[in-house]
């Protein structure tokens, strides 16, 4: 039986009617989130950060999972917050960002905040389309070749972050097969959508952004760059930068609602 991590559980704060599904990352855990949901809290939202299928137990458990098994736990943790409040954000870091964007396509949301999120991936194609097998002989794959924690700014911070160490081979094909769902689904996104990403994310190639933001279906868009962050925005130095602008954002929606 397996057991989630300490401090990276689930979490949930409730607030007014209008609710922010918080979503981590890839390999990542809820903890990433928990301070933006604290904060979004402090500014009278209901936050529920979930906790996707296969994370924030063992990287073992993350390798049979699917990404429409992450859809999944986006869409239970939607049906939660549901019961709660009325209007509905969705805010996702990175891999968080792909499934708030892919669902926002067809759920009934009223805005979308994603933050460090890809396009695309850059890997070699061949070796995406080819995860599953390749995942036979090697079950792992190194996360990169720079030294841990050396592209936060936020060492403290850092020396905090729960993560898997490792990529599992297999889950990089799945991803690969998100992005291409998120894809087709920009056009289709028709409600109000913030899109912030770092100057200093050296994870996410840096023209994601602007292609999200181009591929859009919807008029209210937005883009904030931010400078002296990694790629995990949500604890690294300006994390308070990127709260402040996720929270006046749904602040802007809600008037116009």
């Amino acid at each position: 039986m397996t057991q989630i991590i300490p401090s990276a559980e689930p979490f949930l704060f409730p607030g007014s009617d209008v609710g922010c599904l918080l979503i981590h990352g890839f390999t990542g855990t809820p903890k990433e989130m928990r301070w933006m949901g604290e904060y979004l809290h402090g500014q009278g939202f209901t936050a529920l950060g979930v906790r996707l299928a296969g994370h924030a137990t063992r990287p073992a458990d993350m390798i049979p999972t699917n990404y429409t098994h992450w859809v999944a736990s986006v869409e239970d943790g939607y049906r939660l917050l549901s019961s709660l409040a009325e209007h509905i954000y969705l805010m996702g870091l990175s891999m968080g960002g792909v499934l708030a964007l892919t669902t926002a396509a067809s759920l009934p949301v009223q805005g979308v905040v994603a933050m460090s999120t890809p396009y695309k991936l850059l890997g070699n194609p061949w070796l995406l389309k080819s995860a599953d097998i390749i995942s036979n002989f090697m079950p792992y794959a190194p996360k990169g070749k720079e030294p841990p924690g050396s592209t936060w700014f936020d060492q403290a911070a850092w020396r905090e972050h729960i993560s898997y160490p490792q990529n599992p081979t297999r889950s990089g094909g799945q991803i690969n097969d998100l992005l291409s769902e998120m894809r087709a689904a920009l056009p289709q996104i028709q409600v109000p959508v913030l899109l912030i990403h770092s100057h200093n994310d050296r994870t996410v190639w840096s023209g994601s952004m602007p292609a999200i933001y181009e591929h859009l279906g919807t008029q209210a868009k937005e883009m904030l760059w931010i400078e002296g962050s990694g790629h995990v925005i949500t604890r690294d130095a300006q994390r308070e930068t990127v709260f402040r602008a996720a929270a006046n954002f749904v602040r802007r929606v809600e008037k116009t609602a």
